[in-house]
C-alpha cells in the first residue's frame, strides 16, 4: 500500500459483516408473499442500486407494490439491524485507526442509503473517521461503472491513482480497476463463488484486516 494517500471502502460485506441480514430480508420479504427465492437472485442483484433492485423485484415477482413502496418496507425491515446489531469484520476498526495515523484520508462508496450506512457507522463509532461518504444516489450508474469511485477521490481532492479501493464482488472490483485505483478484495462468505475470479484481477486479497500492513 505504499503511496497511496486515499482509503475507499464498500460498506456490505466489505467493512461491516451484513450480507448475511440482506439474505435474510430477500428470503422474509418474498416468503411473506409466497414467493421462492430463485437460486441465482444474490447474483442478479448484488451490483445494482437499491431503486434498480426494488424495480427488478417488482418487475421479475410480478409485485402489485411500487418500487418506492418496496424500498420502504425493506428499510423498515433492517434499520433495527444497522442502528443496532451489525458489526464490523474482524479487526476493520483497527485498520482504519492505522490509516488514520498515517494521514491517509478514507471514504465509502456504497449502494447503501446515506440513513443506513450512517446508523450502522455510529452504532460502530467509526463515523467520524471518514473524510467523505458517497451512496450511489449520487451518480447515474451502479457499481458495475467506475463512476461512485471516481467521485470519491475528486471528494478527498485525489487523483485516481492516489487511491485503493476495498471491495467484496467481483463486478466492483473491475469498476475500481477500470478507475485506475488499486483494488483489495475482501472475503464475504456471501461472494465466497467468486473467490478465485476476484484474486486473479485484483492487487490483494484478505481475508482479515490484520493481514494488511502499511
Amino acid at each position: 500500500m505504499k503511496n497511496i494517500e486515499g482509503a475507499i471502502f464498500d460498506l456490505d460485506g466489505t467493512l461491516i459483516d451484513s450480507m448475511g441480514i440482506w439474505e435474510k430480508i430477500d428470503y422474509e420479504f418474498l416468503n411473506k408473499r409466497n414467493l421462492k427465492v430463485p437460486c441465482d437472485l444474490k447474483d442478479k442483484i448484488e451490483s445494482l442500486t437499491f431503486e434498480e433492485g426494488a424495480n427488478f423485484f417488482k418487475k421479475n415477482f410480478s409485485l402489485k407494490e411500487s418500487p418506492k413502496e418496496i424500498l420502504k418496507e425493506w428499510n423498515n425491515m433492517v434499520i433495527e439491524e444497522y442502528s443496532l446489531n451489525i458489526k464490523l469484520k474482524n479487526n476493520a476498526k483497527d485498520f482504519l485507526i492505522k490509516l488514520k495515523n498515517k494521514g491517509v484520508k478514507l471514504a465509502i462508496a456504497t449502494s447503501n442509503t446515506p440513513e443506513l450506512t450512517k446508523l450502522v457507522l455510529e452504532n460502530n463509532k467509526i463515523l467520524h473517521f471518514f473524510d467523505s461518504i458517497t451512496t450511489i444516489s449520487e451518480v447515474n450508474r451502479n457499481k458495475t461503472f467506475p463512476d461512485i469511485y471516481l467521485l470519491c477521490a475528486k471528494k478527498l481532492n485525489l487523483s485516481p491513482e492516489k487511491c485503493v479501493v476495498f471491495e467484496d464482488i467481483l463486478p466492483a472490483i473491475r469498476s475500481a480497476n477500470a478507475a485506475n485505483m488499486k483494488t483489495i478484495g475482501i472475503y464475504d462468505n456471501s461472494s465466497k463463488d467468486q473467490e478465485n475470479a476476484i484474486k486473479k484481477i485484483a492487487d490483494y486479497y484478505i481475508y482479515d484486516y490484520k493481514e494488511l500492513s502499511l
